[in-house]
């Protein structure tokens, strides 16, 4: 494969990052393992980082404040009698953290095998007239599989205190924490991290992947990808496993060469992958929707095999595609990319279109969390509605129906929306991420183009979830989750996430079949099963003062999904007995015996506790636990 080029979006006095890491010079990795020996010396990491410059300032960096810190490290760099090595990582930090020009010989002093110069020929810099000024975000991580990273990318607007250009690559933000934190971490021997960015899944995916295959539409992502391999190859393990990564090795080699565990490749979404197959998928793509101009692409009837990207986006988030079809594309196509067994875990959002506007059906799915709403009809326009489970904002009926449309037979999925915006919110919510209010003018412009497409459009409004989708084992008719869930959900949510599956597929039995309230299948198979309540599930009852009876009785999770279900008498008789000691068959016998409930009654309660069990409010007990 060749070496990428530059990208043709940077400005001419911003040239690509780090060209050598792509075409790397005689030294091959010295200079950057020279780099990480200093920061793990001077012990650059976020625990370390935190101390130096306290709890209020990290809270104030975190809401994208930078003053408080800026004041803290001033005041340690301007103490002669504060430690050497605090004065040294305070230099890093206003260096690499907040953007600000730093004294060579500071940064000498903190990078003592580096130096100033070292950094600057790695294009972590400039200097002039005595200080070096950063141009790139270089802050630490901290990994929980793989410990303490560090992570390059482009400066934020925090610290170019200008809008973002089109060429940024963002570095660690909450939407990365957020979809590596929902991974289901098993061993696979194929993973792919899909739009990579600045490479930050592609290092979570090395702590259980054999090989990783990271791609992206922007060179110059790929360019910090690479470097931020190099710079952690050692925490990685790259060292240890291939002399490339090692001193003096060919990066090159070990990037784009045959038999490594890492490859990069460029191109748009799934064209650097075109005829393979993988265990994982995971993805944080482009899914912000572009305003359409006046000459744009038609929304009409898509054809995914000739949608592109537009001209002029933000390459790191903008779809640069009619409305939602970035999305609609890649459910549709990432399944052929899928072995057998194989997952897909990504990030995105969907649109939400008025009544009878842009081929929105009006139909209700199956398992329509938001059913019961009735459209207003007023002015052709629907009107959301508030009664919809896991939800603490209005919702719109229907709101799944484009997301499932999107899923190919013979798939799984989930869509878990956790956020709905109208039409100005979602404005000012990517015009606000990549700093437009900086420039009043074209935050206005940019305001109104969202407006104009989204009536143009018929768009109410645009949902934002997670997404799982998995090829099964065999060939099967696919099943299809969605819910809405807007309250916070445990971090990390993999391991629940993972457990939930699993439940999923217990509830729809040998053949898949099964899916409870989504499809009233014969669950038989779940009547010798022996269940109980885990111990996060507590109840909660409410009644008026004299009532003889509870008029809302509630199970709410305490961790996971954080899910809180409506129960009548028998499933909270049902969940009060449920301890492990007797088989569902059992308890729902003497419930509906209790209770008088006839045959009906009685297949009611179990679908009941098939639902029960698949959102987590019981668990199977373990074998051999249950005598």
């Amino acid at each position: 494969m060749s070496t990428t080029t530059p990208d043709s979006n940077a400005a001419p006095t911003a040239p690509p990052f780090n060209r050598a890491m792509i075409d790397p010079p005689p030294a091959g990795a010295g200079s950057v393992q020279a780099l990480a020996t200093d920061l793990r010396d001077l012990g650059y990491t976020a625990d370390g980082v935190g101390t130096l410059l306290g709890t209020a300032a990290t809270a104030a960096l975190d809401r994208e404040q930078a003053e408080p810190a800026r004041h803290v490290v001033a005041r340690v760099m301007g103490d002669d009698g504060a430690p050497a090595s605090q004065r040294a990582l305070a230099a890093v930090v206003s260096c690499w953290m907040l953007g600000d020009p730093v004294p060579v010989a500071a940064l000498d002093g903190a990078l003592p095998t580096l130096g100033a110069a070292g950094a600057a020929a790695l294009n972590l810099g400039w200097v002039r007239e005595g200080c070096l000024h950063p141009v790139v975000d270089l802050s630490p991580y901290a990994a929980d599989d793989h410990g303490d990273l560090w992570v390059a990318s482009d400066q934020t607007a925090l610290q170019t205190r200008s809008a973002l250009p089109a060429w940024h690559v963002v570095g660690i933000g909450r939407a990365s924490l957020t979809l590596a934190g929902n991974i289901i971490r098993r061993p696979v021997a194929r993973a792919l991290d899909l739009g990579t960015g600045c490479g930050i899944q592609a290092l979570h995916l090395l702590a259980h992947a054999e090989h990783v295959t990271a791609t992206d539409l922007s060179g110059r992502a790929l360019e910090f990808t690479a470097f931020n391999l190099v710079l952690n190859a050692e925490v990685l393990g790259l060292a240890g496993t291939d002399p490339q990564w090692g001193p003096g090795g060919d990066v090159a080699e070990a990037l784009y060469g045959p038999g490594g565990r890492v490859t990069l490749a460029t191109g748009d979404l799934l064209e650097p992958v075109a005829g393979q197959r993988f265990d994982l998928v995971v993805s944080n793509p482009p899914f912000v929707i572009t305003p359409r101009g006046a000459s744009g692409p038609d929304q009409g009837a898509l054809d995914l095999d000739r949608l592109s990207p537009l001209a002029g986006i933000n390459t790191y988030r903008d779809g640069g595609r009619p409305g939602d079809s970035l999305l609609a594309q890649l459910v549709a196509r990432l399944p052929e990319h899928l072995k057998p067994g194989g997952i897909v875990q990504m990030l995105g959002n969907w649109e939400i279109h008025h009544e009878g506007r842009s081929g929105q059906s009006g139909q209700n799915s199956q398992n329509d969390h938001a059913a019961g709403a009735d459209p207003d009809d007023r002015n052709g326009q629907r009107e959301p509605d508030q009664r919809v489970p896991g939800a603490a904002s209005p919702q719109w009926s229907g709101w799944d129906a484009r997301p499932r449309r999107w899923v190919p037979e013979g798939t799984d999925a989930w869509f878990l929306q956790r956020d709905l915006l109208d039409p100005s919110g979602y404005a000012e919510t990517w015009l606000q991420d990549s700093s437009e209010q900086l420039d009043p003018a074209g935050y206005g412009t940019g305001y109104r183009r969202y407006l104009e497409d989204f009536e143009a459009r018929g768009v109410a409004a645009v949902g934002f979830g997670y997404l799982w989708m998995r090829r099964p084992e065999a060939d099967r008719d696919g099943r299809i989750r969605t819910e809405v869930l807007e309250s916070e959900l445990q971090q990390p949510l993999g391991p629940a996430w993972a457990a939930a599956v699993e439940r999923w597929d217990l509830v729809a039995g040998a053949d898949g079949t099964n899916a409870g309230s989504e499809a009233a299948g014969d669950l038989g198979h779940l009547r010798a099963l022996h269940v109980l309540v885990p111990g996060d599930v507590t109840e909660e009852r409410h009644q008026r003062f004299g009532a003889d009876h509870p008029e809302v009785i509630l199970a709410r999770q305490g961790g996971g999904f954080r899910r809180t279900a409506h129960l009548d008498t028998a499933t909270a008789g049902f969940l009060a007995a449920a301890d492990g000691e007797f088989t569902v068959g059992q308890l729902a016998g003497a419930v509906a015996g209790l209770l008088e409930l006839d045959e009906a009654g009685e297949a009611a309660l179990l679908e009941a506790v098939a639902e029960l069990l698949t959102d987590g409010f019981l668990v199977p007990v373990p074998d051999g636990d249950s005598d």
